[in-house]
């Protein structure tokens, strides 16, 4: 419920009572501690908080301490593309600056600023400024820029930040020095990194980071990154060519070398080299290949790479192109290690007869998988049948501990009842098959029992084997 009508309707009730001559004994909301109330308080919309000074002389002064400063100027994008309201932009530029004059000297826990339309540059500056002032915690800047623009040099050397976000559609300027003792989260996105000195010099200022996320960035102006961080657990490059063309290999090398990472997410056409390297705590990883532009065996032979890096992890989430770098990197296939550790295997792509033979054959190179998963069922429109299912030898893990496969964006259509057919006539530990329907009528009652009517004339492997439909 939302909690700025609850605190109106309290004061409603109070003036409605006192309006008809029942006196009004207390009221509870205005009655809680500051700290509760600052709690409420932070958890809504600045613009809000700020306007509880008119509730009573008790809240009148009680938002200028909030924790928590959310500046969004999205309302004002216009609809149409000259429907500028200056008179609306100088309002908000003029609301942030009041806020941030009348917050109290208390410390600020999170500053977040959004600039979509209204972008002056001298008072965007001023304004982070001042919030650093505050020994903010958390800081999260969304800034659309039309021409350069400097970050204060305050917000790298923090002894109080722990969260950093930073997304801004320019060259990310970095100061001489860096320091970020506290700093636990990192996000950068769409910013362009200038040169491998000060980037490196970013990543090696922090010293205790557990999150590192990089979307949608430029590093055509690098050429060699480590990103060795001791403390590091979870890491997320999204590296799709949004700048350039995916025909462009860049000749930048990220080598990420940290020993306590335990979840990879990559997304990218490998435009930029991964090398990873010592991971030995690597659980969980994310690959994510589209094989587009004229390079793809060049970009294959990165995938293989990388995926030979991930060779000690537990569980496992590839796309279709992943599969496909795979054979089209055919010299190196003899190189791809075994998957000793792999228990859990997603695949986020389309059932078609050209990548059937691929997943079959990789699946050789998983000996002890449990779990298998299928995201996006199969493609309608390019014909299958059991034949194309048909590999000898079957993978060793269908025939001693494959125990559980899902099936999403299920039809019932025939390409997809060869795949089940496979799976039970092989799979010798099967104990789950997990069928979750789509949203067409086939996901029906009537179509559910076709399905189990054909699936029971299927010699099957198991016996143990249950067939739910979700």
């Amino acid at each position: 419920m939302d909690k700025m009508w609850l605190i109106r309707e309290s004061f409603k009730q109070r003036k409605l009572y006192e309006g008809h001559g029942v006196r009004v004994y207390e009221d509870k909301i205005s009655d809680l501690p500051d700290s509760i109330l600052h709690h409420i308080l932070s958890m809504l919309p600045t613009k809000d908080a700020v306007a509880t000074c008119l509730l009573s002389t008790r809240w009148k002064c009680l938002w200028t301490s909030v924790p928590n400063v959310d500046f969004d100027d999205f309302s004002l994008y216009p609809s149409e593309v000259n429907d500028w309201d200056t008179d609306k932009l100088t309002c908000f530029m003029n609301f942030v600056e009041r806020v941030l004059v009348l917050h109290e000297g208390s410390n600020m826990e999170k500053f977040r600023l959004s600039c979509r339309v209204c972008f002056d540059a001298s008072r965007i500056h001023a304004w982070i400024s001042a919030v650093m002032k505050h020994k903010v915690q958390e800081l999260d800047l969304c800034l659309f820029v039309e021409t350069p623009f400097a970050l204060p040099q305050c917000v790298f050397v923090s002894g109080f930040l722990t969260v950093v976000k930073i997304a801004m559609n320019c060259a990310l300027e970095l100061p001489t020095f860096i320091s970020f003792p506290q700093l636990k989260t990192l996000h950068l996105a769409l910013v362009t990194f200038l040169d491998d000195d000060s980037t490196q010099k970013l990543f090696t200022s922090c010293p205790v980071l557990q999150e590192l996320i990089i979307l949608d960035c430029e590093w055509m102006n690098l050429k060699h990154i480590v990103v060795s961080i001791p403390t590091l657990k979870s890491f997320t490059i999204d590296d799709l060519p949004y700048f350039g063309s995916a025909d462009e290999l860049n000749g930048c090398e990220i080598k990420i070398d940290s020993a306590n990472l335990t979840f990879l997410n990559y997304t990218g056409c490998l435009l930029n080299e991964i090398v990873l390297s010592n991971l030995p705590s690597l659980v969980n990883a994310h690959v994510c290949v589209p094989l587009l532009g004229k390079r793809q065996k060049e970009i294959a032979y990165r995938a293989v790479k990388v995926l030979r890096g991930l060779h000690s992890v537990k569980s496992m989430r590839m796309s279709t192109g992943t599969i496909e770098s795979l054979y089209l990197a055919d010299s190196l296939l003899d190189q791809l290690p075994s998957f000793q550790n792999l228990t859990s295997l997603e695949l986020s792509m389309l059932i078609e007869k050209h990548i059937i033979q691929k997943v079959l054959n990789f699946l050789q190179f998983t000996p002890n998988l449990e779990f298998l998963a299928f995201f996006q069922g199969s493609n309608p429109h390019v014909r299958c049948d059991e034949e194309d299912w048909n590999l000898n030898p079957v993978p060793n893990c269908f025939l001693s501990c494959l125990k559980s496969v899902n099936l999403h964006n299920f039809h019932g259509n025939y390409e997809e009842m060869c795949m089940l057919k496979y799976l039970l006539k092989n799979a010798l530990v099967l104990e789950w098959l997990n069928i979750f329907c789509s949203k067409s009528p086939s996901g029906d009652l009537k179509k559910q029992k076709e399905v189990v009517d054909q699936l029971d004339m299927v010699p099957r492997a198991s016996t143990s084997c249950v067939i739910m439909f979700l």
